[in-house]
């Protein structure tokens, strides 16, 4: 008897008998969530309850955002990027657009060497764009993921105005595990907010358009404040004296001259105004570490990934890449 009645429960399910809406299997942060997009930005409900039952929580997303590359001492992260591979397709790269680096650097005072470097580091030049969904992404993050839910959820908003705004194929595009896509890898906040067209074709397309991409990473940079032909960092040495000068943080709290004023040894040779922020930094070798002076344009890289790691990388290798382009 028991059996039966199962079997025309299941019948009576299957013909829509104990159908439920759309929203009935959504969490209460979720339909906060469709609450707030739908008051805020005049979303439709349904559709956006579909949206979020159509995303899928991706393990590999949260078994990466726990071991990121960045937790790595200085001595395992940089051979990751800073490889010959990457130099010849960045000087590929910046041959291939010199005219449009020229231009970029022209109009936002951004070096093309950081431009070039930041999108061999970010995709080796669009090679690998990512292989997450964006959507699965944000989602996993906004809803399964505690630490950083504040953060993502509301980079799945900026991800679901920004498909709107530019006629994106939501359920198609591809990205990091944290839900960044394109040349440059800009999340979806970064994205509405700061790309550009750059080859006046009225679409801002950091997808599949290097050009648009180059424009819209110097733009980047020139909003967060990058200062044209001000250096980036200088090396102090290995000495572990120059231990006493670190301090928390990223953003230099002081001048190069109070660092000086402090006791605090600056090659002569780096020719610095004693206006400029700055801060040291440690970077762990396998025996002692390797301390540099970070100054204003060393934390404006740190603006796009929050890492000393990231930030002396690029600029190691943007540095590599200028040396070789102008010998050519």
């Amino acid at each position: 008897m028991l059996k039966r009645v199962t079997s025309i429960g299941f019948l009576l399910a299957a013909l829509g008998f104990f159908s439920q809406p759309l929203w009935a299997s959504t969490t209460n942060e979720q339909q906060e969530f469709i609450d707030m997009m739908v008051s805020k930005h005049q979303f439709d409900r349904d559709q956006v309850t579909a949206i979020l039952q159509q995303a899928e929580r991706n393990e590999d997303i949260l078994a990466a955002i726990a071991r990121p590359w960045e937790a790595k001492p200085w001595y395992q992260y940089y051979p990751i990027f800073l490889t010959e591979k990457r130099l010849q397709a960045g000087l590929k790269f910046w041959q291939q657009h010199q005219d449009t680096l020229a231009r970029a650097e022209q109009e936002f005072g951004v070096p093309a060497q950081i431009i070039v470097a930041i999108i061999g580091v970010e995709t080796f030049y669009g090679e690998y764009l990512g292989k997450y969904k964006v959507l699965d992404a944000l989602y996993t993050l906004g809803f399964h993921y505690p630490p950083r839910a504040k953060f993502f959820r509301s980079e799945l908003e900026q991800f679901l105005i920004l498909t709107r705004e530019e006629s994106l194929p939501l359920h198609e595009l591809h990205g990091s595990y944290a839900g960044a896509m394109g040349y440059g890898q800009f999340i979806s906040s970064s994205y509405r907010h700061y790309a550009v067209d750059f080859d006046g074709d009225n679409v801002r397309d950091l997808l599949r358009n290097p050009v648009d991409a180059i424009g819209s990473v110097a733009n980047y940079f020139a909003r967060h404040g990058w200062q044209s032909q001000q250096p980036v960092a200088v090396q102090l040495g290995s000495d572990d004296y120059y231990q006493q000068w670190l301090s928390s943080g990223l953003k230099p709290a002081t001048t190069v001259a109070e660092l000086q004023a402090a006791g605090l040894p600056v090659p002569a040779s780096a020719e610095l105004a004693e206006t400029i922020p700055a801060k040291v930094f440690a970077f762990e070798l396998e025996q002692g570490h390797d301390y540099w002076l970070g100054l204003h344009n060393f934390y404006v890289i740190t603006r796009y990934n929050h890492s000393p790691l990231y930030a002396m990388a690029v600029y190691q290798f943007s540095q590599q890449l200028a040396a070789a382009y102008h010998s050519e």
